[in-house]
């Protein structure tokens, strides 16, 4: 089995020069508890394992893929003229080549494209970077009308296993009185259930970006395919990709 066959192609219709690519956590050579195509070098992972794990993704990709220092906030880069290891968390791309990339285990990747594949972007949205505007940041940095837009949304922790405080849910509030509807009370006394994914969807679509596909993929109960650092603490990281042919 090859690599390809380990990684989720997104489903969308995007136009024929935009390519995705989402890695899951097989393929690779690290070990327990970073088995095995971990992809995070800041996790704890052996630095050659992890340089092997990127390596081996290279005949899937066009270049080296502008990796982030993701700090779960709302900058931007601009992909074509930024090195690796920007202080963000997310990428736009007009150049043909450029391969924009977020890393996850449990937040939210979502990928963006305009309908004549004119650019791309890859955001990683963990909650803290979606409720501060990381997507309406991303979107407005891609210079494109919202309605021509088109949305991705990765791998994440489902509804039913992401349990938050209620500062996390005020904070969505206080944004946007519609966030309600993604926390539902959970068993334990002033704690809720949220939604990421129905999250990033209002967000999008109160932009007018209303072609919404992926989601409901969860990291944290699939641990057969993902990681997850809400479940397992020690763990890697999956990537997202995107890139312009």
């Amino acid at each position: 089995m090859s690599l390809l066959d380990h990684c989720i192609i997104p489903d969308w219709p995007a136009p024929p020069g935009v390519k995705a690519l989402q890695t899951t956590r097989h393929g690779g050579v690290s070990r327990a508890p970073y088995d095995s195509l971990n992809l995070g070098d800041h996790v704890g992972d052996d630095p050659r394992a992890v340089a092997r794990n990127r390596q081996l993704l290279s005949p899937l990709l066009p270049s080296e893929p502008v990796w982030l220092n993701q700090v779960h906030g709302v900058e931007v880069v601009r992909g074509d003229a930024a090195g690796c290891l920007s202080k963000a968390d997310a990428c736009v791309a007009t150049r043909p080549g450029t391969v924009g990339v977020v890393m996850t285990a449990d937040c939210l990747p979502v990928l963006l494209c305009d309908e004549q594949g004119t650019v791309v972007g890859a955001i990683h949205a963990g909650w803290r970077g979606l409720c501060a505007g990381v997507i309406e940041r991303t979107a407005g940095t891609m210079n494109v009308a919202p309605h021509k837009l088109m949305a991705w949304l990765g791998p994440a922790i489902g509804p039913t296993a992401f349990e938050v405080g209620e500062e996390v849910r005020a904070a969505f509030l206080a944004r946007q009185e519609q966030a309600a509807e993604a926390f539902v009370p959970a068993r334990a006394q002033g704690k809720y259930l949220a939604d990421i994914c129905l999250l990033a969807r209002q967000r999008l679509q109160a932009l007018g970006i209303t072609r919404i596909h992926g989601g409901g993929l969860c990291t944290y109960t699939d641990r057969a395919r993902f990681f997850s650092y809400r479940r397992d603490g020690a763990t890697g990281r999956m990537g997202t990709f995107i890139w312009l042919v």
